[in-house]
């Protein structure tokens, strides 16, 4: 790209984006961003962006659909004003779980999202963890997805545990716990479950060696933690000395932080790809800042250097 690089954000996570932009030490791009008396969203560019490289810094957090409206008016802004590129930095991207349909007459809620961000203009997506990793292919444009894992695990080696097992909380989380074990080493143990109903966990088996150990829950989102807090009392019937859990994602709904902290959790790893609530004493949460991650990432698309060299 021979563009100027610019950079603007939506109002998800202002935190994030000013912590990004203080990592590529330049200014966020000038941008109204807010909502008209009647409620709809309003956006207007106040920069000249006509042949520049553009990334937008947007996570779908809560309220998640205005936080997807902003994103994709701010891509047909950008269009509209002749952007040479529009990068769409997506550090959580919503309806993740919603990637497949599970009974007759559902959406496929991901595929839609990943529609409505290409028709309104975005040329590339920079996201992290995705729920499911073959969201990719709902895109007709390049995915750069990046993970979380080597951040936490470097944070976890820090802390100096010993005889470390990498617990996955089900069989989808398998390489992503194994990844977490290759880098702090220590073993790796399953446990297998089933939802018997929407944002319900039933336990089944876990296979693995806990006893006396320091048991790692590695998870790409803690959302109600009702799968943390299952694992966890699995762990503890099972001998572990120490659980913790690690995440990507915290969204902490409903009532998930008074769950953890009244579980055998006794430390929580996220990362702030989402705006966290405020923390309470016994909360236990440790926060990994994504922003030198994505910042690194943005700069290296920008030069059109290599996004896999980040995780070597």
């Amino acid at each position: 790209m021979d563009g100027r690089l610019q950079v603007f954000a939506g109002t998800s996570h202002p935190e994030l984006a000013a912590a990004i932009m203080a990592e590529l030490e330049a200014p966020l791009g000038r941008a109204i961003v807010g909502n008209w008396k009647n409620g709809e969203t309003r956006v207007k560019l106040e920069e000249n962006v006509r042949g520049s490289d553009v990334f937008v810094i947007q996570s779908m957090c809560e309220p998640v659909n205005h936080h997807l409206m902003e994103l994709l008016l701010i891509i047909d802004a950008l269009r509209r004003a002749s952007a040479a590129r529009i990068t769409a930095v997506i550090p959580y991207y919503a309806y993740a779980r919603q990637e497949k349909k599970t009974s007759g007459r559902e959406p496929i809620s991901a595929k839609l999202v990943a529609n409505l961000i290409c028709t309104a203009g975005a040329n590339r997506i920079l996201t992290i963890d995705l729920h499911a990793p073959a969201i990719e292919g709902f895109f007709d444009i390049p995915v750069d997805h990046l993970r979380a894992t080597p951040l936490i695990a470097r944070s976890l080696k820090r802390e100096g545990f010993t005889d470390l097992v990498a617990v996955s909380p089900d069989s989808g989380g398998v390489a992503r716990a194994e990844d977490f074990r290759e880098r702090v080493g220590g073993s790796l143990a399953i446990i297998a479950k089933r939802r018997p109903g929407p944002d319900e966990t039933e336990t089944l088996e876990m296979v693995g060696d806990v006893n006396g150990k320091t048991a790692i829950i590695v998870d790409d989102m803690i959302s109600t933690a009702s799968t943390l807090v299952v694992a966890a009392d699995q762990l503890k019937e099972r001998g572990a000395a120490h659980i913790h859990a690690a995440a990507t994602h915290g969204i902490f709904a409903s009532n998930a932080l008074e769950l953890i902290r009244t579980s055998a959790i006794e430390r929580v790893y996220v990362t702030d790809t989402i705006p966290l609530p405020k923390t309470q004493p016994g909360d236990h949460l440790h926060v990994i800042s994504v922003a030198p991650l994505l910042a690194e990432a943005i700069m290296r698309t920008h030069k059109d250097l290599s996004i896999s060299a980040l995780f070597t």
